[in-house]
């Protein structure tokens, strides 16, 4: 007797969301690399621009990475001069961390190739279907 387990399997939402947020992950991560920046650059460098100045410990959970790979993230990062790191005038144990005119102009590009890569992952959908699908899935996530 044959058990359609993994057809089954293949038609659970937990299923198809893991798959299709590997396929965006894959397709962001490609455009991204045309800038030469990984996953964890582009969200440091948007988080910076969204709060800066921002403390480095602060940023690290606002992008939900650990605090010891945000230090690598940031050290490569400074290195190609998109952030600085200055000290916070009122505590000077923490660093503040500013988008560079570097890092502003490389986050706009970014921008635009994750964008592209959006695109793409919902190219088999219609208008009405990718504003669907956005808004369902910002009702999956909520509040969890």
């Amino acid at each position: 007797m044959n058990d359609p387990a993994l057809s089954r399997l293949q038609t659970l939402p937990s299923w198809l969301l893991g798959r299709a947020a590997a396929l965006g992950h894959r397709l962001v991560a490609e455009h991204l690399a045309e800038a030469e920046l990984r996953l964890p650059h582009h969200a440091v460098l948007c988080a910076v621009a969204e709060y800066e100045p921002v403390a480095q410990a602060e940023l690290a959970r606002t992008v939900k990475i650990d605090p010891k790979d945000v230090v690598t993230v940031l050290n490569e990062l400074q290195a190609r001069e998109l952030v600085t790191r200055t000290r916070d005038p009122k505590d000077a144990r923490r660093n503040l961390i500013t988008l560079s005119a570097a890092g502003r102009e490389l986050l706009r590009r970014t921008e635009t190739l994750g964008e592209q890569a959006n695109a793409e992952l919902v190219a088999p959908l219609g208008p009405a279907e990718r504003e669907q699908l956005g808004v369902l899935l910002q009702r999956v996530i909520s509040d969890r």
